[in-house]
């Protein structure tokens, strides 16, 4: 088994009511497990709704790439961890969270599910594997060979049968179950079963998390693996059967930037066919969300989409998965072109496969959420369970230093912390990303909402009955803009915010066009009309201890705001960025508690942030 901690491969895998109102009609579609129309009784509900915070993308041991870094960590550590309990780390220490959260799906890898900890156990038949023992072998290059032919089974999608006798696969998916049940606490801990696909044709990331509503009993006998079809279509095939027979599910995209333009395809599906309404439809009921950002890197956008964008340059990884020194190409990497992309489709051909909302996520492979710059627990095991190694590796042509970001957090607006309110969250795209900070952020639009709806005690409630909130849409054609309303506050044990921004895309002249506008800024600062920016606030961080500047920033940011570029036939989709005041990255952390230098190559602070799901518009 020590061989084990010596092994670095070249593998980082690492319903609709239309409600009236003054102007133009709003159209919420509020979309549920069972797809009922919205009620009054469901607005008024819908107006005590709580932002909660939680992690769909957390691996254990029964991940095989997390088990040869010598993670041991089992699901239930991870629920433990999630529930603000100690649990021992890859390098021996004990971690523990700052703070809990309130709901967490564990995501272990479906491709080979458990079979790293069984071969290792003596007593399991798997055990007895001629190429189980390669993979545990103590001759580094005999255990180098075993798992980078395993790696690449995944990459050449040709499985490795041995490995995959389905009565272990189906034991090993109740471990996955009985843990979510175990620490399953409605109202308290929302435990959600679920699985990643791990796809990776010719070293491109199609990671998807597959996530279930429903407890044990209530979900497939066995995940659909990559190693059955690497297809996204096939995968979506095989969520459609399952809902049919009564089990809500959804996937979750992530690490885009790292897709090589292949998550987000612009003209043909995975077998090279047109894009066409049939592929929107299936796509936009099974991939309601995808993760903006986590330690793979944010996928909101880079400089070179977005160049009038000053903050496009938030943690960005370049590269594709085991394939070192290969870039990912960006358009079809996305989230921002996905969304320009999918207006410019519904304009040309009346359809739009991209319209989900955003999460933030960590894709820890320790069983563990580091999502605190200060109390950074690093990514996969022995490769990052140290300041010193993080300073120092290199893995996959990846620099651990400038790669891992202690991202994110998905934020949800729902009625209760429960299975089904919070997934039901999910498909109707109330959700929210940040980048690790609990900023909690709401965001309405529509026709009938009052310039003055934030000075009433019940504007919550106001907005919900005559807007739509994130995740909507509007439809109308009437020459004044709809409202937007916003509403963002700070993490309490965070750094104070420094602005809001609304991003707008839009089609004009056949091009889909991005820009965006600062909206609200801390200090009684104001938007300058020309360039739409805030004045810079004055915020600062002291590198020598991470303090920051004392009396900048605000606690709470909210207005509303009117597009004063608004036209009435151009489709267009709006969405908001809050940006926290700047803090310390977790790198100058673990600089200044180790008495390093500062890394030259990575910026010593970021600016954290959140970003909510768009609200499109039509004039249809």
């Amino acid at each position: 088994m020590k061989a084990l901690a010596n092994v670095i491969v070249a593998l980082l895998l690492v319903g609709c009511e239309q409600r009236q109102a003054a102007g133009p009609t709003t159209s919420a579609k509020e979309e549920t497990s069972s797809s009922a129309p919205m009620t009054v009784k469901a607005v008024q509900s819908a107006s005590t709704r709580e932002a909660w915070f939680g992690e769909t993308h957390v691996h254990t041991s029964m991940s095989f790439d997390a088990f040869i870094y010598n993670v041991r960590a089992t699901p239930d550590d991870a629920y433990r961890y999630a529930k603000g309990e100690s649990i021992v780390h890859t390098g021996g220490r004990t971690i523990r969270s700052a703070r809990p959260i309130d709901f967490m799906a564990v995501t272990d890898h479906a491709e080979y599910l458990g079979v790293l900890p069984d071969i290792a156990d003596a007593n399991h038949p798997m055990s007895k594997l001629e190429f189980g023992q390669e993979l545990i072998s103590e001759d580094t290059e005999v255990a180098n060979a075993a798992f980078t032919k395993l790696a690449m089974s995944l990459i050449n999608a040709e499985p490795i049968t041995s490995l995959q006798s389905e009565s272990f696969l189906k034991s090993n998916w109740e471990v996955i179950q009985d843990a979510a049940e175990r620490h399953y606490e409605p109202g308290q801990f929302t435990t959600f079963i679920g699985y990643e696909w791990t796809s990776l044709p010719g070293s491109v990331n199609l990671h998807r998390n597959v996530i279930f509503r429903g407890g044990k009993g209530s979900v497939p006998k066995l995940p659909f693996s990559s190693l059955i079809s690497d297809k996204p279509e096939d995968l979506w095939a095989f969520m459609e059967e399952t809902r049919a027979q009564g089990m809500g599910v959804l996937a979750i995209p992530h690490n885009s930037n790292l897709s090589d333009g292949r998550m987000f395809p612009a003209e043909s599906d995975s077998w090279g066919v047109p894009l066409d309404a049939n592929y929107a439809r299936l796509r936009n009921r099974n991939e309601p969300l995808v993760e903006i950002a986590q330690i793979k890197g944010s996928s909101e956008t880079r400089p070179e989409l977005s160049p009038n964008d000053e903050w496009a340059n938030f943690e960005i990884v370049d590269g594709k998965i085991s394939a070192p020194g290969q870039m990912s190409e960006p358009m079809g990497s996305y989230v921002r072109q996905a969304y320009l992309d999918g207006i410019q489709m519904a304009e040309e051909s009346d359809f739009n496969p991209y319209q989900f909302g955003v999460i933030g996520a960590s894709d820890s492979h320790n069983a563990s959420t580091p999502t605190d710059e200060g109390n950074y627990t690093g990514k996969v095991g022995i490769l990052d369970d140290s300041p010193q190694s993080r300073r120092t590796t290199i893995a996959n042509g990846f620099a651990y230093r400038t790669f891992g970001g202690s991202t994110g957090l998905a934020g949800v607006w729902a009625e209760e912390n429960t299975r089904e309110s919070i997934f039901d969250a999910f498909v109707r795209k109330e959700v929210f990303g940040t980048s690790g900070p609990r900023i909690r952020l709401r965001f309405f639009g529509g026709w009938g909402l009052s310039k003055d709806v934030l000075q009433h005690p019940n504007w919550v409630e106001s907005a919900y009955n005559d807007g739509v909130p994130m995740g909507g849409n509007l439809s109308g054609g009437a020459a004044e803009a709809p409202t937007f309303v916003v509403w963002a506050a700070k993490d309490p044990e965070e750094a104070p915010l420094q602005r809001v921004q609304v991003i707008k895309g839009w089609m004009e002249d056949g091009q889909a066009l991005e820009k965006v506008f600062d909206v609200a800024c801390s200090d009684g600062l104001k938007p300058d009309k020309i360039t739409h920016r805030c004045p810079p606030n004055g915020a600062d961080v002291d590198l020598s201890d991470c303090s920051i500047s004392a009396n900048k920033g605000d606690a709470e940011l909210f207005t509303d705001w009117q597009d004063p570029e608004f036209d009435p036939a151009q489709r267009s989709f709006y969405y908001v960025r809050v940006l926290q005041n700047p803090t310390c990255r977790w790198s100058t952390w673990d600089a200044i508690r180790t008495d390093e230098q500062l890394l030259d190559d990575v910026a010593p602070t970021l600016q954290e942030r959140a970003w909510s799901s768009p609200i499109w518009y039509s004039k249809e």
